[in-house]
């Protein structure tokens, strides 16, 4: 289930807004075109923001394409992507938004927009997260996006929404693992539901689903006889998490087994 996101589309609306301001200065096209190619490019950019305003995305985007294919060379082709990208964005057609951003991306690697590119990919991907029922090819493929931007824009405000993503999607992804990990141990799979577990533990440690992870771990190797694995498993839960209520559980469940040792205070 994906939660709504407080001001999930803030960094949309300011590069928005940095367009439109850009709009304005439409007489910084080439001296070197014609008056009536500057007028012809003029009008068809700005009715493409008319209609994105308007929120005709549709219509904005196809006249945002038209600017491209007119005029491939202008500044405003590389500006006329980004638009195009993003009133597809806006209109949830996230698989062709995806097809010309990571288009921009390869034509433009350093250009002052490739962040912002990079974050609307993200964003795109992110927005086709469902809950942890369905598959979760989006949920990596916009972790992997956000993580990018972190470590190749880390000075933008992208980067710090970024962050915030990643901490939701981490949750979201432990949540899964968790989820599939009780399955395998209803069907007496423990050691595929270990897996699971230990992959929680081990490499989403921020995430709230570490206690009942471990708790879990506990079960299981009591479950396979393996009672020193079990104590551990529960020291480190008493040692990380000593109020969580999966600690008290598994404290319970050692003192059923006869596997006493001095509680965490």
């Amino acid at each position: 289930m994906l939660s709504k996101i407080e001001n999930k589309n803030n960094q949309l609306r300011i590069c928005l807004l940095f367009f439109l301001i850009l709009a304005c200065g439409c007489a910084t096209i080439k001296e070197e075109e014609s008056a009536y190619e500057e007028r012809i490019l003029t009008t068809i950019y700005n009715n493409a923001l008319n209609k994105l305003i308007n929120k005709e995305y549709e219509d904005s985007s196809l006249e945002f394409d038209e600017v491209e294919r007119q005029h491939p060379y202008s500044p405003w082709a590389k500006k006329a992507i980004i638009m195009s990208s993003y009133s597809n964005y806006k209109n949830a057609e996230y698989f062709k938004a995806e097809a010309n951003l990571k288009r921009f991306i390869n034509l433009y690697p350093a250009s002052e927009y490739t962040s912002y590119a990079q974050y609307l990919l993200a964003m795109c991907y992110y927005q086709q997260i469902i809950d942890v029922k369905r598959d979760q090819a989006s949920v990596f493929l916009a972790y992997d996006s956000f993580k990018l931007i972190l470590d190749r824009y880390p000075n933008t405000d992208y980067a710090k929404e970024s962050y915030y993503k990643i901490i939701y999607l981490e949750n979201h992804i432990a949540a899964r693992e968790l989820r599939v990990g009780l399955t395998y141990i209803s069907l007496k799979k423990y050691i595929s539901a270990l897996k699971r577990f230990k992959n929680i533990v081990n490499n989403y440690q921020t995430t709230i689903y570490v206690p009942e992870a471990l708790h879990r771990m506990v079960e299981i190797y009591l479950a396979l006889g393996i009672k020193e694995e079990a104590l551990l498993n529960s020291r480190v839960l008493g040692y990380n998490f000593p109020k969580s209520k999966w600690y008290k559980f598994s404290y319970k469940l050692l003192r059923k087994n006869n596997i006493i040792y001095k509680q965490n205070r």
